[in-house]
């Protein structure tokens, strides 16, 4: 294995030479080595700017090892400020960049690698083995579907092309609903159109969100719309849980894949992950057709609205694009983003995804501190922050006046794209829906 030393523009660090000149000069070797790495470097984010350039240039396997970073002076101690939770957060992106193999350099201890180990080992199992595919039924048997505008509000919103707001409220930590469906009425009262309810967010373990998702219906008088997550239950629960939702006329349904247990705080749990987003829109597809998992007729059918999720902050946007063709292939009606910081980032991959004249929802986070904004940068995936954002909530010196920058910035993201998307989705952070009815005001 050879390992090279690259700053963050991809040259040598000491040498100066490009990585282009030392990599072909390694692939004109005799002898070539069976994978190539970074280490060292300038710290984990100098190191994933050098691995983007580096590894479109090369074929083998890449291993990742980037330092902690420079060090600081402090009390006359020389300190590494890099977290074991920044760390893992670098080596995720590696991963998903195709890196065969992560660790460490200068600074990073056993605490980064243990943490590291947790995120990153499940990832690595279910790379080794293919979703299931959901077989196409005949089509001499299917059902034909009930139009989009007959199915719920929601689809009648979507297809006569009005603009949309949903408040994202999360199910209890314990089985209390009451809270929520209060919360769900002054979203209601407010005039929001839709409740979006996230399935065990970050791995999480909550109340059932298609029963919290039937009680707000029942109790508010507001549609939801349902997260299903592939990470908890094998295509049979699967199945299940989606004709548990027509039973309940719970009709508007997002599919998101989930995130790994191990990324949760319950890390000794196991995921199913029988199938992807893209396999449950194609198995919902099916039963809105009246056709069951095994292709078998049911005699009756669905009419759920489905959706599928984008993340236009991806490392690997290519893959992002290629999955999201794959995703309207299988039957999506509906796009929902996540959360959107950069619009530039969002207004470019919306062009490359024109042709599939999908409607797209996008993600809106009011953030509610500096803490909040450093959390979403540095920990949760798929979230984008730049650097002026951080800047911005930065120079107010109390929370309230934080939150309140937080509320502009996101308004000032619905502006940049609000004639380029359908709606939009608003997070409540903390709970609180009173900051996210303040974004739509």
């Amino acid at each position: 294995v050879i390992s090279l030393v690259l700053d963050d523009k991809g040259r040598g660090v000491g040498s100066g030479d490009d990585v282009k000149k030392m990599l072909a000069e390694i692939s004109g070797a005799e002898h070539l080595p069976v994978a190539l790495g970074l280490n060292c470097g300038q710290g984990p984010e100098a190191t994933l700017r050098a691995f983007e350039r580096a590894k479109v240039l090369a074929h083998l396997p890449w291993i990742v090892q980037p330092n902690a970073g420079e060090p600081r002076k402090i009390d006359n101690r020389t300190m590494y400020m890099n977290s074991p939770e920044y760390f893992t957060t670098y080596a995720l992106r590696y991963v998903a960049l195709g890196a065969r193999g992560v660790g460490g350099c200068c600074g990073i201890g056993p605490e980064h690698i243990a943490e590291m180990a947790h995120a990153v080992r499940p990832l690595a199992r279910g790379g080794s083995h293919a979703a299931a595919v959901i077989p196409a039924a005949k089509s001499e048997e299917k059902l034909p579907e009930v139009p989009l505008a007959e199915r719920s509000e929601f689809g009648r919103r979507l297809a006569a092309g009005e603009w949309v707001t949903s408040v994202e409220i999360a199910p209890p930590m314990g089985f209390d609903v009451s809270g929520v469906v209060e919360k769900a009425k002054i979203c209601r009262d407010a005039g929001v159109n839709v409740i979006n309810l996230p399935d065990g967010p970050r791995a999480s373990s909550r109340l059932s969100a298609l029963v919290t998702a039937a009680e707000i219906r029942r109790q508010a008088g507001i549609e939801p719309i349902l997260h299903v997550c592939a990470r908890d239950r094998s295509l049979i629960g699967l199945q299940s849980e989606l004709l548990g939702c027509a039973c309940e006329e719970i009709h508007n349904i997002l599919f998101i894949t989930g995130d790994p247990p191990k990324l949760g705080i319950y890390p000794f749990s196991s995921g199913v992950f029988d199938v992807d987003s893209i396999g449950m829109a194609a198995m919902q597809k099916n039963l809105n057709a009246g056709i069951d998992l095994g292709g078998k007729q049911l005699g009756q059918q669905t009419r759920a609205v489905i959706g599928v999720g984008i993340d236009p902050n991806a490392i690997d946007l290519e893959r992002e694009y290629r999955r999201t063709c794959e995703k309207a292939a299988a039957g999506a009606e509906f796009i929902v983003t996540q959360p959107v910081f950069a619009p530039e980032k969002l207004l470019s991959f919306l062009d490359r995804i024109a042709h599939l004249h999908l409607p797209v929802i996008a993600g809106v986070w009011p953030l509610a501190s500096l803490r909040n904004a450093e959390f979403m940068k540095t920990e949760v995936p798929g979230v984008f922050v730049p650097d002026e954002i951080m800047e911005r909530m930065a120079a107010e010196p109390d929370k309230e006046g934080q939150k309140q920058v937080g509320i502009a910035i996101a308004r000032e993201c619905v502006a940049a794209i609000r004639d380029r998307v359908n709606g939009i989705q608003v997070s409540a952070p903390f709970g609180n829906v009173h900051t996210a009815i303040a974004v739509l005001r």
